[in-house]
């Protein structure tokens, strides 16, 4: 049976524990001008200390105007690059590999009426900020294609409405995130992966499903499920329907209902706070790892102090 402190590899990245840092937005640690910030530094150093198996750094904008808020770290430069640089040192300093994850905000519903050649521009800005990446030290890269941004909004039958190479069935609304993943290619090897935070619904259940099938034929390493452009008509916080028996969050469910549908790993997310329920997904073999983010912003050191509670159950046998 798997465990939640089980060391584990991803390709060649060896990880201590299945216990992953989400990329949560600081927005609060940095600038406007969207270099990294000492501030930025100790936040990562804390987490790694306390005994994190993995984080993945808060989202980094590809594009100047692309940007979710002005303070927002950037990498549409080689300007960036040291700064990011001294991130993923501090990770590896501790022994913590760590993933950079690159993000365009999008233009929400007019996505549509967006000319090809922006979205053409775009892409190639993706392209070159996963050389930066590379460069600054990561260990790969998470594609943000959730949470409504371009990605997803490009990803989406409700929202992409568009008749051209980025729109028009399944595949072509699927053409960016693909001709992405086929022209870096070459950057990628065992010692470099590619990770991709997916929106489970988008805007239902099974188109989720159908996109993680399509992104692990596309070569991706590791799926990251979170929340996509939901059905305008669910009206219920909940956007998907999942069973009442199911005892944590509605996101985490559509992660382990996509991990029954393809064979490489997948994060689990949202609102997982306790040991007992992060221990429970991966015993179960539910995910393979899990995101806590907003009780590791309260206390960096969640991994250690998880570790303890485990050992604590395990000795009282109390499950």
């Amino acid at each position: 049976m798997a465990t939640l402190f089980d060391k584990v590899k991803i390709k060649n990245l060896e990880l201590k524990n299945r216990i992953v840092l989400p990329p949560l937005v600081r927005f609060s640690l940095v600038g406007t001008d969207g270099f990294v910030t000492d501030e930025v530094i100790e936040w990562y150093k804390d987490v790694c200390v306390g005994g994190v198996g993995l984080v993945i750094v808060e989202a980094s904008a590809v594009a100047e105007d692309g940007k979710l808020r002005e303070n927002q770290l950037g990498i549409w430069d080689d300007k960036f690059i040291d700064g990011l640089k001294r991130i993923a040192d501090t990770c590896h300093q501790y022994d913590v590999p760590a993933l950079i994850q690159l993000h365009h905000a999008g233009f929400k519903e007019r996505i549509k009426d967006v000319d090809e050649s922006l979205l053409d521009e775009i892409l190639e800005r993706f392209k070159t900020a996963f050389i930066r990446a590379k460069k600054a030290g990561f260990d790969g890269i998470e594609i943000h294609g959730a949470h409504t941004y371009l990605i997803s909004q490009l990803n989406s039958r409700i929202w992409n409405l568009r008749e051209d190479k980025y729109g028009g069935t399944f595949e072509k609304r699927m053409y960016f995130s693909e001709k992405l993943i086929k022209d870096t290619r070459y950057l990628f090897d065992d010692n470099f992966i590619l990770g991709y935070r997916m929106g489970g619904n988008e805007p239902e259940l099974e188109d989720g499903i159908k996109i993680a099938k399509y992104l692990e034929k596309l070569g991706v390493d590791i799926l990251h499920v979170s929340s996509g452009t939901p059905n305008p008509e669910m009206k219920q916080k909940e956007k998907i329907v999942c069973p009442v028996d199911f005892p944590l969050d509605w996101v985490i469910y559509m992660g382990t209902e996509i991990k029954k549908n393809v064979n490489i790993p997948v994060i689990g997310v949202r609102k997982i706070k306790k040991e007992k329920e992060a221990s429970w997904l991966i015993e179960n073999n539910l995910l393979d790892f899990v995101a806590v983010g907003r009780a590791m912003i309260a206390r960096p050191n969640w991994a250690e102090i998880a570790q303890k509670e485990y050992k604590r159950r395990n000795a009282s046998k109390e499950y």
